[in-house]
């Protein structure tokens, strides 16, 4: 296989999939950044219109694309509950029919082929932290589930195409990440927290604030993409990425609040259906398999690029 690639990434103007392009172009690949722009932002890819080994093509997954690549890498999927909920039919389209329509241009291609799955598989986990192995605790017909039941069926279907057809799979379940290029109203609660601080707006926290997130940084998080999608064969995944440190939501607001130096008060409201009281990474597999890999960014660390980033940005949309 030649060393320099020619790397499909769907999703690629997304917040995890932008930093995953300024990954692969920085180790020397051309790279084809496929998105509808549901949830992506050209902003997040706009300094690489022009680099000569980028190229940007509009498009939905969940039609079949034709195109010849070396590997590919399937991020696309609105990832936060306030899109996927907007149009959750399109969603689990988005998971399922994207899948199948990947699988098959990997299967047509023979290349390798990473799948973006994510820690909502496991549910509200009666397990803590959470394995591999463990099959989750998941409501079929909540709010949630066009997301949740849509990337278990993608999971289905790669592990299905690997059996059947004998493809180069690569799945990762990816743990709560934050950094720069986060959706301002996406309504993660990293993302809610920094805005709302800079804004001095009250931090809403749902239910007591007691229930516990892991924060992985986005840099230590594309790293275990690019160690996954280079590993041998036969680790196949599902593989949990993600930082196993937990925090409760309040200690984060607390966190946030201090870092940003804002007066914002603590306000409380009734916990969403189907949300998760506890969520954390066993990463023991990704240490063995990944060569050692684990999160290196501190939380204070990363909330700080992170709370630079939205202080520009909303400093220039108030200038705008």
């Amino acid at each position: 296989m030649k060393l320099e690639k020619t790397i499909l990434i769907t999703g690629g103007a997304g917040f995890l999939g932008s930093h995953l392009c300024d990954r692969l172009i920085a180790d020397g690949h051309d790279v084809v950044c496929v998105d509808n722009f549901f949830t992506g932002a050209k902003q997040n890819i706009r300094h690489l219109l022009d680099h000569p080994r980028f190229e940007l093509i509009r498009h939905d997954v969940t039609f079949p694309l034709y195109i010849e690549v070396d590997e590919i890498y399937n991020l696309a999927c609105p990832a936060s509950p306030i899109h996927y909920q907007h149009d959750p039919v399109q969603t689990t389209k988005t998971s399922v029919h994207g899948a199948i329509n990947m699988l098959g241009l990997a299967k047509r291609l023979k290349c390798r082929i990473f799948q973006a799955s994510t820690s909502e598989v496991y549910g509200d986990p009666s397990i803590h932290p959470q394995t591999e192995d463990y099959w989750g605790n998941v409501n079929p017909i909540g709010p949630r589930s066009c997301y949740d039941e849509g990337k278990r069926c993608a999971e289905t279907l790669f592990f299905d195409y690997f059996r059947q057809h004998k493809l180069e799979i690569k799945v990762a379940r990816i743990f709560n990440t934050y950094g720069p290029r986060m959706h301002p109203n996406d309504g993660r609660v990293v993302s809610n927290f920094i805005v709302q601080a800079l804004r001095g707006e009250p931090i809403t926290i749902y239910g007591e604030g007691s229930q516990t997130r892991s924060f992985c940084y986005v840099d230590d998080l594309i790293e275990g993409f690019v160690r996954l999608m280079n590993s041998s064969p036969e680790v196949t995944g599902p593989i949990n990425l993600g930082n196993p440190g937990e925090f409760t939501i309040r200690e984060l607001a607390e966190q946030v609040i201090e870092m940003t130096g804002s007066r914002s008060s603590l306000t409380f409201l009734p916990l969403p259906a189907d949300d998760p009281k506890q969520r954390q990474p066993d990463i023991t597999k990704a240490r063995a398999q990944l060569d050692g890999w684990q999160p290196k960014v501190a939380l204070k660390d990363g909330l700080r690029h992170t709370i630079a980033y939205f202080d520009h940005l909303l400093s220039v949309g108030s200038n705008s």
